[in-house]
């Protein structure tokens, strides 16, 4: 067939694939190739069993399958014959060296640029689609750039602003789609190539083009952004809890001003996933690296504050419950960082996990599509934990009931059946406020909000 462009994605995670396949469902005209080395994940993508969870995505997948979408280990081929590639590799925290704790740890880049130039005979758009620091273009573009072979490469940013549970429709209907390109004629030829992708389903005016480092530093900023609200109504919680004032509506009352606005103004144990922590101490690296303390000082707090939130909800737990949870069977509902995801990146359920056992208690797992992940973090302690898809197991004979995760399925059960069942007093833990807690304190439970006062009968 005569595709009018070939596109390749090197990377089929929770950017890639989803990315990869609204662009192959939404143009038919394109062959669309995704690309990994780990052999089981791409024989995932080509299964009906998928390797990862997100509402919607089975069935864009199944729709452009073995029409125009492909998963490969090939990688050597896809980079051959792709006109357009995008690059959508890990780009973890650093663990060891020079910026450790802070900085991205580029090597899988570097080393997927490296691949690009030895496969590639010809001129080839490249994409990045992996959240990265600001100016990774501009080593992108010195290796590629390396070759004896005279071939041109164009470097493009191209960040996401997916949330997972809502990835789907965020591609189908996004608030923007941003692109950044250098401003020589041929960048802007390759700026126009990667407009016209998105061209077949986002309506024009949602498309902003920027010079790459702004597009590269807009990435880094969103989430810095969103994170420092979520830090910042955890804080203003802590001062309700003391003063009895309600989290809720002090949250809706400002974000009435439109100023401000509603959105991620919801008080809660903390905030997870695999952007938030990294991009902010990403943005905390650069800082120091231009020699700003003080900024740099300014946005670690947002993950200080992040962490100190997830710590004393445990704490409060162990308060509420007479100072002693040790040997005592809780079950916490919930081990994905969000809901409608099975990905466990930065949960707050593990902090609060690992906190219980430190008190001696008996934590039971439960979550809908986070077991597996869950065995794979508390693989350490995996004889101390137990675990179960079934909530209604997880709280025979249980003390307490932790919300970590705020599930649709969580809000339907049976609390009343829940309590009956469960040792007494019976306590809830709603570290998402997503429950009636006047209901449950009248079925008899001793409910703890975030950011509100309890409902106790002690």
């Amino acid at each position: 067939m005569n595709w009018e462009k070939k596109i390749l994605c090197i990377g089929a995670g929770y950017v890639g694939g989803p990315t990869m396949s609204v662009i192959a469902d939404r143009c038919p005209q394109y062959k669309v190739t995704v690309v990994d080395i780990n052999a089981d994940r791409i024989a995932a993508w080509n299964s009906a069993q998928l390797p990862i969870y997100e509402p919607g995505l089975e069935q864009v997948v199944e729709r452009a399958r073995g029409r125009n979408l492909f998963f490969s280990t090939d990688i050597d081929a896809g980079i051959a014959e792709a006109n357009i590639i995008f690059v959508s590799v890990n780009t973890p925290t650093k663990t060891f060296g020079h910026g450790a704790g802070y900085a991205s740890d580029l090597q899988y880049l570097e080393k997927t640029a490296r691949h690009i130039l030895a496969v590639s005979e010809e001129p080839k758009i490249v994409v990045e689609k992996s959240t990265l620091p600001v100016r990774t273009a501009e080593a992108m573009q010195r290796i590629l750039d390396s070759n004896d072979k005279g071939i041109h490469f164009e470097i493009l940013s191209n960040p996401e602003f997916l949330a997972e549970g809502t990835a789907i429709n965020d591609l189908e209907n996004p608030d923007r789609v941003l692109i950044g390109a250098s401003e020589t004629p041929e960048g802007q030829a390759a700026l126009q190539e990667v407009i016209d992708i998105y061209a077949n389903w986002v309506p024009r005016d949602r498309i902003l083009t920027t010079n790459v480092w702004s597009s590269e530093l807009s990435k880094l900023t969103a989430n810095a952004f969103l994170a420092q609200r979520v830090s910042s109504i955890n804080a203003v919680s802590a001062i309700c809890e003391a003063t009895g004032a309600n989290v809720d509506e002090v949250a809706f009352a400002i974000g009435q001003d439109s100023r401000i606005g509603p959105k991620f103004l919801k008080a809660s144990v903390g905030f997870g996933g695999s952007c938030f922590k990294k991009d902010i101490l990403n943005l905390v690296y650069l800082c120091r690296h231009f020699n700003l303390p003080e900024a740099a000082e300014y946005w670690e707090w947002v993950v200080r504050m992040n962490e100190w939130q997830k710590h004393r909800f445990t704490k409060r737990i162990l308060t509420t419950m007479f100072n002693s949870i040790a040997g005592k069977r809780i079950a916490v509902f919930g081990f994905a960082f969000k809901a409608d995801t099975g990905d466990t990146r930065e949960t707050p359920a593990l902090t609060v996990v690992r906190d219980l056992l430190d008190e001696h208690a008996l934590p039971v797992i439960t979550d809908p599509q986070a077991i597996p992940e869950a065995k794979n973090d508390l693989a350490d302690v995996l004889d101390l934990v137990e675990f179960t898809e079934d909530p209604y197991e997880s709280v025979k004979g249980a003390h307490a009931i932790v919300i970590c995760t705020e599930w649709q399925h969580f809000k339907e059960l049976d609390y009343q059946k829940i309590y009956d069942s469960m040792e007494k007093p019976a306590f809830i833990f709603d570290g998402r406020n997503i429950l009636d807690h006047q209901k449950l304190y009248e079925i008899g439970f001793e409910v703890t909000p975030v950011g509100k006062a309890g409902y106790s009968r002690l």
